[in-house]
């Protein structure tokens, strides 16, 4: 394996996606996803779906219609799980917030034990991804396995009971994305089986989950580790309970009102302190490619068949890209921002994260609610952060909440 550092290794790899390069996942990491029978495929042949079509549904113009739904879960999550206690914990809450929110989008998945059968399942796979690969009973790896089966075998049940009414015509076309993908045609216009359903569907809510729902903690721990910056939110979404300007949005249009793509291109400092929580506390570390040709870089020959890695710290915390690079600091967003290939939180060139605006989305409406509502205090100052598939405080972020006092 060659490991690619800084910008230029980025800029490198990135420019020479499908030219020297292709998409490649460990043999363990899809022993725990897929189906055995696509262990062995390459994952072109996993994935079956027209990238377009990832690109097509998230778009600016349909993620618009995810705004509202996302900012109502938002408020009756806070309403059940934040509001009622003096602490929470931040990591499992933000966990429970991006699944619910991934089955409600996806999949018009909204019953809680329906949602439980495939979230319990789903942690063991994410938990165990990327353990040590080692399949013994009471392994991580050993758990994760046996997570995937049951969340394929769920999610099996609802893509065919979703057919069954497409084919009797008791489903509208375009309900969410699975009534979409069943009948998004491959490369050789044939539709998907429902196998390769399964498969996409679980790339997405790993994408939508373990990463989304890491970057609302790294968050949530600076607004409540750097009380200047939370004061500086709290301007920025113009609260409308105690602070003046955070309540603009709320008393310009009622405070019931759901948010608005007007309302999240305002937030344009928010969106700064989460960028610079990505850069310092990235979700993911990199990312694997597998090369198709032998090529040399940098006076190194690199076989074909080799793997390739990306390290995102080795451009997000080097001082020539980012000076004082331990420092939080969101100006470094102001103007034009970093330079190329060095801020690559959702990676970079044809394989950029296709859901970079949906997880924009998703962290900004949940800044919002939360910083609207309470100011936050780490109930473990210096709590440590650990990596699994992303990086995780050790006791699950326990934050105190301080309830705004309306004037």
């Amino acid at each position: 394996m060659a490991i690619f550092c800084g910008a230029q290794g980025n800029k490198f790899l990135f420019m020479n996606e499908n030219k020297l390069l292709t998409s490649w996942w460990p043999q363990s990491l899809k022993k725990a996803l897929l189906f055995p029978e696509f262990v062995d495929n390459n994952l072109k042949e996993v994935t079956a779906l027209k990238r377009s079509f990832h690109h097509d549904i998230l778009k600016p113009e349909a993620l618009k219609h995810y705004i509202p739904v996302m900012d109502a879960l938002a408020r009756d999550h806070l309403d059940k799980d934040w509001s009622p206690n003096a602490v929470v914990k931040v990591v499992p809450l933000a966990k429970k917030y991006t699944f619910e929110l991934a089955c409600k989008l996806f999949l018009s998945v909204v019953d809680p034990e329906h949602i439980k059968r495939l979230s319990d399942p789903f942690t063991l796979v994410t938990n165990g991804m990327f353990s040590v690969p080692i399949d013994f009973r009471g392994t991580a790896y050993n758990s994760a396995i046996k997570g995937g089966k049951m969340v394929r075998e769920e999610l099996m049940k609802i893509i065919k009971q979703r057919r069954k009414e497409l084919m009797e015509n008791k489903e509208t076309w375009g309900r969410d994305l699975l009534s979409k993908m069943l009948l998004v045609t491959d490369e050789d216009g044939e539709l998907l089986s429902e196998m390769e359903i399964s498969n996409n569907v679980i790339g997405l809510l790993v994408a939508s989950f373990e990463t989304t729902s890491s970057a609302v903690t790294s968050v949530m721990n600076y607004l409540a580790e750097l009380p200047h910056i939370y004061e500086e939110v709290l301007k920025d979404l113009k609260a409308f309970f105690l602070v003046a300007q955070q309540m603009a949005i709320a008393r310009s249009k009622g405070a019931d009102e759901l948010l608005t793509w007007e309302d999240i291109e305002k937030m344009k400092y928010s969106w700064n302190v989460a960028r610079e929580s990505l850069r310092l506390t990235p979700p993911a570390q990199g990312a694997f490619r597998e090369t198709t040709t032998e090529f040399t870089y940098a006076g190194f020959t690199i076989p074909k068949g080799w793997k390739t890695f990306w390290t995102v710290h080795s451009s997000h915390k080097n001082p020539n890209y980012f000076p004082d690079p331990e420092k939080f600091d969101p100006s470094r967003f102001e103007g034009s921002g970093p330079a190329p290939y060095t801020f690559l939180p959702f990676g970079g060139g044809p394989r950029m994260c296709p859901g970079k605006e949906y997880a924009r989305l998703e962290v900004l409406v949940f800044m919002h609610n939360v910083v609207r509502r309470f100011k936050l205090e780490k109930d473990i100052p210096n709590e440590k952060i650990v990596f699994y598939a992303s990086p995780t405080p050790v006791y699950g972020l326990p934050v105190r909440l301080q309830p705004h006092q309306e004037n």
